[in-house]
C-alpha cells in the first residue's frame, strides 16, 4: 500500500475500496500504515519494511552544510515547503539544497523556480540515477522529507542507511518509520519551523547527534536480508492458504 493508496485513494474510490476487499493479504510499508485501514482488514495486514544496502558515510563539505530533497516535483512531496525554509534562513548561512527530481508538475516547478530565484545555495539537479542519488545523499549533512503523504519513503531509508539522518513532516507514514518520537519532525508546510531545525542540527552537535543516534537505532528495520524473508514468507503464507 503506497501513501496515495493509504492516504487518499481508499477513503473515495470504490475500485480502491473493492480491491482491499478482494486481497487475500494487505502489506503496508510502516507500522502506522494499519491504522489507516478499516479494521476489519488488520487481521490480514501485515508491515514489510523495505530497505537498502548499508553504503559508508561519504565525504562531507567543511564549509557548507549540505541538504538533500529528492523527489520529483509533484505536489504530494510538497518542495515548496523545503524551498521556503531554505530562503528563511540567515543569508550568510553556509547551507547548501541539492535538490534531485524531474518535473513531474510543469507549475509546481516553476513556482519552485521562482521562490528560489537569486538564492545561489539552491542546486537544483533534475533527475539523477538511483546510484548518483544515493552517492549525493551520502555526501550529504541532512535529508529533508517534507512530503504531505508517504506509504514509506524508500528515500528515507536510502538515507539513514547511509548514516544521514533526516527531517521530515510529521505525518504516518514518516512517523511509522521512525518512530512518532522522532526529534526531527516538523508540522505539515511549516517551513519556519524546518528552517529552526535546519539551524538546530547545525549549531547544536547534541541535538545532531540525537538525530543520527535515532536512525542508527532503526537501520536494522530496512535491510535487505530482513525485506527478503518477510517476503518469502508471505509468499509461503499465501501458498498454503
Amino acid at each position: 500500500m503506497t501513501g496515495t493508496d493509504l492516504y487518499r485513494d481508499i477513503a473515495g474510490d470504490q475500485d480502491a475500496k473493492r480491491s482491499l476487499a478482494l486481497a487475500s493479504h494487505l502489506v503496508v510499508l510502516q507500522d502506522e500504515g494499519i491504522k489507516a485501514l478499516p479494521p476489519e482488514y488488520a487481521a490480514k495486514t501485515l508491515t514489510i519494511y523495505q530497505s537498502a544496502r548499508l553504503l559508508r558515510l561519504g565525504r562531507r563539505s567543511r564549509r557548507h552544510f549540505d541538504l538533500a530533497l529528492v523527489g520529483h516535483l509533484r505536489s504530494e512531496k510538497d518542495p515548496l515547503t523545503a524551498v521556503r525554509a531554505l530562503r528563511s534562513l540567515p543569508a550568510d548561512l553556509p547551507v547548501r539544497l541539492f535538490h534531485v527530481g524531474g518535473d513531474l508538475d510543469p507549475g509546481l516547478a516553476a513556482e519552485v523556480r521562482a521562490e528560489a530565484a537569486g538564492d545561489a545555495r539552491y542546486h537544483p539537479l533534475g533527475a539523477l540515477p538511483q546510484a548518483a542519488t544515493r552517492q549525493l545523499i551520502k555526501r550529504c549533512h541532512l535529508l529533508l522529507l517534507p512530503s504531505l503523504m508517504e506509504g514509506g519513503a524508500n528515500v528515507l531509508i536510502e538515507a539513514v542507511t547511509s548514516g544521514v539522518p533526516v527531517l521530515g513532516s510529521d505525518i504516518p507514514g514518516n512517523r511509522g518509520m521512525l518512530g512518532a518520537d522522532y526529534p526531527g519532525w516538523f508540522p505539515v508546510g511549516d517551513a519556519a519551523r524546518l528552517a529552526e531545525l535546519i539551524q538546530a542540527a547545525m549549531r547544536d552537535p547534541d541535538y545532531y547527534a540525537a538525530l543520527s543516534r535515532r536512525c542508527v537505532e532503526r537501520v536494522s528495520l530496512f535491510s535487505p536480508a530482513r525485506e527478503c524473508a518477510a517476503v518469502c514468507s508471505l509468499l509461503e503464507t499465501t501458498r498454503q492458504s
